[in-house]
């Protein structure tokens, strides 16, 4: 696996729903990126074995690595078969670590019944996944119970496993001072960074656009083993990824 800050960037290929696995990795390598987490709902799905073994070729074809596998896994609401065959075709795509979603509601509306359910799911699930020798990583979002980082924070030590970690992204609306202090304090179990220029709320800008938030949040990731992924370009347009991955690489420093 990659291990240099400038092999850890890389692109979400859910950001190019609409393209072939193929036209993704050519995208991205073209682009100048190095790594890709593969979406397990259009590009990788589970149960396609000729589907994974040609997403895996193409990655590797265009010099790129699969640093996640992205599945829309939701603990405490889908069964734990479906993560084992998340967990098959994440091995098969040799993607290390899978990210899923914790629960169907905010934190602070979960009952105590619920925490419990999909912190047992959790466990499970990350249970599977290590004995593949594979990790696995919370959505930092809302309507789940990693939706603030104190949250987060208390769901991963509830759970207990050091094979599962965070994402992190900044909440949509939210200025960059408190992103920034939310980032701060869940860094030490961050694994992935999805970056993207919303503001207000979901418009989709520019990276440039948010340089007070992303800056400096790059500079707190920098010395991080943890992978820096582009997601929701302007227009979902594949044309602007070559500016949107000179401006996170100007600002790295690489």
């Amino acid at each position: 696996m990659p291990t240099t800050l400038r092999d850890r960037i890389g692109l979400c290929s859910v950001t190019f729903r609409s393209l072939p696995a193929a036209e993704v990795a050519r995208v991205a390598a073209a682009a100048g990126l190095r790594v890709v987490e593969w979406g397990a709902d259009v590009h990788a799905p589970p149960h396609a074995a000729e589907t994974l073994s040609e997403v895996r070729e193409q990655t590797a074809a265009h010099g790129l690595a699969v640093c996640s596998y992205g599945s829309y896994w939701r603990a405490g609401r889908d069964a734990t078969e479906d993560f084992a065959a998340l967990a098959e075709a994440a091995a098969a795509l040799g993607a290390p670590r899978i990210r899923v979603w914790a629960g169907t509601e905010d934190s602070a509306d979960a009952s105590a019944e619920s925490r419990s359910r999909v912190t047992a799911s959790l466990r499970e699930a990350v249970a599977i996944a290590a004995a593949r020798g594979l990790s696995v990583a919370l959505e930092f979002h809302a309507g789940t119970l990693a939706d603030t980082p104190a949250a987060t924070l208390r769901l991963l030590d509830d759970v207990g496993h050091d094979a599962l970690s965070t994402y992190w992204q900044p909440p949509v609306g939210a200025p960059a001072e408190p992103a920034l202090a939310g980032l701060a304090t869940v860094l030490e179990r961050v694994s992935a960074v999805h970056v993207f220029s919303w503001w207000p709320g979901p418009a989709r800008l520019p990276l440039h656009e948010r340089e007070r938030l992303w800056r400096p949040a790059l500079e707190l990731v920098a010395d991080r083993p943890l992978d820096v992924l582009l997601e929701f370009v302007p227009d979902d347009d594949p044309a602007v990824l070559p500016r949107e991955t000179e401006t996170l690489l100007r600002w790295l420093g690489t």
